[in-house]
């Protein structure tokens, strides 16, 4: 992606100046040099941290430093959340069994992960972020889009430069590594950052756009994921040229809403913006169990707690969730979704409960039995268009107002001052 144009100056990653494309920087030798013909136009961003849990555990502990580290689930059922870069080279990846990161990488370190710790390392950076620009999208702890349109203005950089510079100071003062891609849109800029990682740096201009993604499989997309991706591939498509070269109407015709997603993707359309403290699309809570499990009784036992963990979520955010969704695992890892789309939406546990319960009964006394079990809630809208009164249900009415006082109690005098029978 990187063509050389002579007398074009490039920036140095090392010393940040600005010099001639060289294989060297002429200041300070380094060879971290950065050249686009669009540099200085390209103003959408996406930062990635390098292997992040796995990185903020080596800054805190000199002696991991060299050696292969896997964070997760140090259990039987347990799953890798992410692996350091030497771990990496044995083939161990993230959404891992545990099992099988042990057998390809037997020497590594296993440490579960500090979720306190991470997301206080994950403030820190978004600070940092927010003093180029307030258009801070966070997309997890380890990931953001920025935008920087205009702040050349403000900090009298390229926004090119300025993320260089942000890059050594996340570095310097935080001590993490990240990966940041640079293009005119999300979607390229987010592909642009999984390029060159780890500590990389690398740009997707509008000229280039339609020949880069042309030689693309389908699976970069975003959305692509392994059933569409079957199905694309079963229909002779696997390759983004191949989309190019398809016309609206009829990705539509046989994709339906997906297909004009393809289109303009495909091409390199994306009008998203970036938006800071963007509204979360759904909320969950789920567990893996020890053992496998088949028991209802057992089932719902823990469908509530997680039901509890997620209506505490959602009212401390202010969110409802229009469409509850049960969540099970096999054994053998495979998974089953099962939703309802709520006319009248629910931050409140009892509902949310009632709801799971109802997805669930059917999945369970036919032998099977089950390795995880989840509720989440999405197509979140404020709490205050939610859990209106139901004349029809008046008993799950006065289940909601009794839930609704038990919070203003414990919000009050102490979160366990009063509880749900079902909870002891």
């Amino acid at each position: 992606m990187e063509n050389r144009i002579d007398q074009t100056l490039a920036l140095c990653r090392d010393c940040l100046a600005r010099v001639p494309l060289a294989p060297r920087c002429a200041h300070c030798f380094g060879p971290r040099l950065l050249y686009h013909p669009e540099i200085d136009q390209l103003s959408i961003a996406h930062l990635d941290c390098d292997a992040f849990y796995a990185s903020v555990e080596k800054r805190d502990n000199s002696d991991l430093e060299d050696k292969p580290l896997i964070i997760g689930g140090t259990g039987q059922r347990g799953v890798v959340s992410t692996a350091c870069y030497i771990a990496r080279t044995y083939g161990v990846r993230s959404a891992m069994p545990m099992y099988k990161a042990r057998q390809l990488c037997p020497d590594a370190v296993i440490m579960p992960p500090d979720m306190a710790h991470y997301r206080t390392v994950s403030h820190e950076i978004r600070q940092l972020m927010e003093h180029l620009t307030p258009l801070v999208e966070p997309l997890s702890l380890d990931e953001a889009f920025l935008d920087l349109t205009g702040t050349n203005l403000l900090h009298k950089h390229s926004p090119a430069e300025s993320l260089a510079h942000l890059v050594q100071e996340i570095e310097r003062n935080i001590g993490i590594r990240v990966s940041v891609g640079l293009s005119h849109n999300k979607f390229l800029a987010k592909i642009a950052s999984d390029l060159k990682k780890p500590r990389g740096f690398a740009l997707i201009g509008k000229a280039e756009t339609l020949n880069f993604l042309a030689q693309q499989p389908v699976s970069l997309i975003w959305g692509v994921g392994k059933a569409t991706r079957t199905r694309l591939n079963t229909d002779g498509i696997t390759s983004i040229a191949q989309l190019q070269q398809m016309e609206d109407t009829a990705l539509i015709k046989r994709y339906g809403a997906l297909g004009l997603k393809l289109y303009h993707l495909s091409r390199g359309i994306d009008e998203r913006q970036v938006t800071a403290d963007a509204p979360a699309k759904s909320q969950s809570s789920e567990t893996t169990f020890a053992q496998d499990i088949s028991s209802y009784e057992t089932l719902e036992a823990v469908l509530w707690q997680q039901c509890e963990r997620l209506s505490a979520t959602l009212k401390k955010k202010g969110l409802a969730a229009t469409v509850v969704t049960l969540k099970l695992k096999t054994p053998r890892h495979k998974q089953i979704s099962r939703s309802r789309t709520l006319e009248n939406p629910t931050r409140l546990a009892d509902t949310l409960f009632a709801v799971g319960r109802s997805l669930l009964l059917p999945e369970t006394g036919n032998g099977m039995s089950y390795r995880l079990l989840g509720i989440g809630g999405s197509r979140l809208v404020p709490i205050d268009t939610a859990d209106h009164p139901d004349l029809i249900e008046p008993a799950r009415a006065r289940r909601a107002t009794a839930e609704i006082t038990m919070d203003k109690l414990n919000t009050r005098f102490g979160e366990t001052v009063i509880k749900k029978g079902r909870s002891l």
